[in-house]
């Protein structure tokens, strides 16, 4: 077996740790320091795409629909989301850390069909959170992929996203039907709970890391009602 060829490394901001990018052959792998076995694999990614297809299901035959995708990781989830919208959707994918976006860019692009590359994708260098709080944004699609889940590992900050106050900002950015979709390691009950008070109306989707077999990851999918 061929050894790992390292492409790449990139700090996370307060002192979230050192992300590595390795090759070897066709197969792509991010690792976080401090943190057991990969953080990505570009051969398992179905509950990335997941994450898109339910979070844009209800969008299939939307026009001028608006989605925003929280974290680009290996650009598996935002090729999802394109795939599932129409020609006049457009997509903004807010990725804070900048040699991510490099990657996707690059070599690690054509994993996912160099998504960066579509039209209708936007990319905002920063924090998600930046986009949540804008006055003027709103979205029918929230796709929040940016840790491990409801408790986040590389980010602090993260965490805010999965308060009471960030879902009540996410609440108010969405637009009427909108969905909040979440990608989760693992279920959390507590993290219903807080959605459900939040006033979101709340199912969740267990759905295997490969087609049919791997880990167990959890999709929390949260409608904003109507009225």
């Amino acid at each position: 077996m061929n050894p790992w060829n390292k492409l790449g490394v990139a700090e996370i901001p307060n002192g979230g740790g050192t992300l590595t990018l390795s090759q070897r052959d066709q197969e792509f792998s991010i690792r976080l320091s401090g943190v057991r076995g990969e953080l990505m694999n570009s051969r398992v990614h179905n509950s990335e795409e997941a994450l898109a297809e339910l979070g844009c299901a209800h969008l299939t035959a939307s026009t001028n629909a608006r989605v925003l995708v929280g974290g680009l990781g290996m650009g598996f989830t935002l090729t999802a989301a394109l795939q599932a919208l129409p020609d006049s959707a457009r997509v903004t994918v807010a990725e804070l850390i900048p040699e991510v976006v490099k990657w996707n860019q690059g070599a690690l692009g054509e994993c996912a069909n160099y998504p960066l590359k579509d039209q209708r994708t936007r990319v905002h260098q920063g924090d998600v959170a930046e986009c949540l709080v804008a006055a003027s944004s709103s979205f029918d699609a929230i796709l929040l992929d940016v840790d491990n889940g409801p408790e986040g590992i590389t980010q602090r900050d993260n965490n805010w996203l999965y308060s009471a106050q960030g879902l009540d900002s996410i609440f108010k950015t969405l637009r009427p039907d909108g969905m909040l979709a979440i990608w989760s390691a693992g279920f959390d009950p507590m993290f219903v709970i807080r959605l459900k008070k939040a006033h979101y109306n709340v199912t969740t989707k267990t759905v295997r890391a490969r087609p049919g077999k791997g880990s167990r990851h959890t999709i929390f999918l949260a409608q904003k009602p109507r009225r």
